[in-house]
C-alpha cells in the first residue's frame, strides 16, 4: 500500500462569518490513509466524522489546514474534477442519490456526465451491478427496492465511475439488519477483490471491527487510531468518550473485570465463544 490521502492540521467552521468566535467542527485533524486501506471512522452524533467525510472529495474545504488526495490539494480548483473522479461519496440516504426511474439508467448517470462512450458505459454498469449483486435488478424501478438494495444501487453508481476510493457516510444508518449486512458485504468485497480504498463513516461498532483500521473522533479531534483490536481493547477510554463497543467485546471486558482469565480483547461473538470454551475446558 502507498500513501493516498493526507489530512494535515485541518480545522473547519460551518459559520465562517463569525471567524474565530465560531466553534470549529474539526479541530486540528491529522490523518494519513494508504491506498487500498479499509478505514472505519467512528464517533457519536456531532463528533465531526461526517464533516470529515465530506472533505475527502472537496464537498467541504478546510477553514485552515490541507486535505491532499493523491498529491492534489482539495483547495485547488484546477484539481476538483480529478479529485471527484478519484473519490466517490455515498450518502446516508440512498434516495438522495437515485435520479432515474430504472436501476441501470441510474447507475449510468455519473458515467454519462463524465462523457464516457456508450459502449464503455454499458460495460461499467453491468460490472458495477454485478459487483454489488444487483445485476438481476438492472431493469427494475428503484422505487420497488428495499433500503439495502437502493443503497447498493447508489454504491454501484459510484463504482461505475471507477474511483480509486469510496467514502461512505453512514450508509447503513437507515437500514434494517439484513440491509446493513448486504451493504457491508458489498463494501468489503470491493475492498478485498478490487483494492478500492474504503472509508466507512459509521456508528455501528460491529461494522467498524471489520475494517483494517479504526479512527475514533470526538469533539472534532482524533483520539484513537489503530487496528480494531488495538482500539477496542481500550474499553474504559471509549466509555469516557461516550462510545460503545461491540457486545462481545463488552461481555469479555466485564468478565475479565470479575477475575476470569480471558483474552484482553475479543471482537466478535465467535471469538468470545471460543475464549469461554477454552476457559471452561481448562477448569
Amino acid at each position: 500500500m502507498s500513501g493516498f490521502i493526507s489530512v494535515k492540521n485541518v480545522y473547519f467552521r460551518y459559520d465562517e462569518t463569525d471567524g474565530e468566535n465560531a466553534e470549529p467542527a474539526l479541530k486540528g485533524i491529522d490523518l494519513e490513509i494508504s491506498r487500498g486501506e479499509f478505514v472505519a471512522v467512528v464517533g457519536h452524533n456531532g463528533s465531526g466524522k461526517s464533516t470529515l467525510a465530506k472533505h475527502f472529495n472537496s464537498l467541504y474545504l478546510p477553514t485552515s489546514g490541507d486535505v491532499v488526495i493523491d498529491g492534489m490539494n482539495t483547495k485547488d480548483d484546477d484539481h476538483l474534477f480529478d479529485i471527484r473522479k478519484k473519490v466517490g461519496l455515498v450518502l446516508q440516504n440512498p434516495d438522495n442519490q437515485i435520479v432515474a426511474g430504472v436501476v441501470e439508467e441510474d447507475v449510468a448517470f455519473g458515467c454519462e456526465n463524465l462523457g464516457v462512450p456508450p459502449a464503455e458505459i454499458r460495460r461499467r454498469v453491468d460490472e458495477a451491478l454485478k459487483a454489488v449483486d444487483m445485476y438481476d435488478y438492472r431493469r427494475h424501478s428503484p422505487d420497488k427496492l428495499s433500503g439495502g438494495q437502493k443503497q447498493r444501487v447508489a454504491i454501484a453508481g459510484i463504482i461505475a465511475m471507477e474511483p480509486e476510493c469510496i467514502v461512505l457516510d453512514e450508509p447503513t444508518a437507515m437500514l434494517d439488519p439484513q440491509g446493513r449486512d448486504e451493504v457491508i458485504s458489498s463494501v468489503m468485497k470491493l475492498n478485498r477483490e478490487r483494492g478500492i480504498t474504503v472509508i466507512l463513516i459509521t456508528h455501528y461498532m460491529e461494522e467498524a471491527v471489520l475494517a483494517d483500521r479504526v479512527v475514533m473522533i470526538d469533539q472534532g479531534r482524533v483520539f484513537l487510531d489503530g487496528t480494531p483490536r488495538e482500539v477496542f481493547s481500550k474499553v474504559g477510554l471509549m466509555k469516557e468518550h461516550r462510545l460503545s463497543v461491540p457486545q462481545a467485546t463488552e461481555l469479555n471486558h466485564e468478565l475479565r473485570s470479575c477475575g476470569l482469565e480471558l483474552p484482553e480483547c475479543v471482537l466478535s461473538e465467535e471469538e468470545c465463544v471460543q475464549a469461554l470454551v477454552r476457559l471452561l475446558s481448562a477448569e
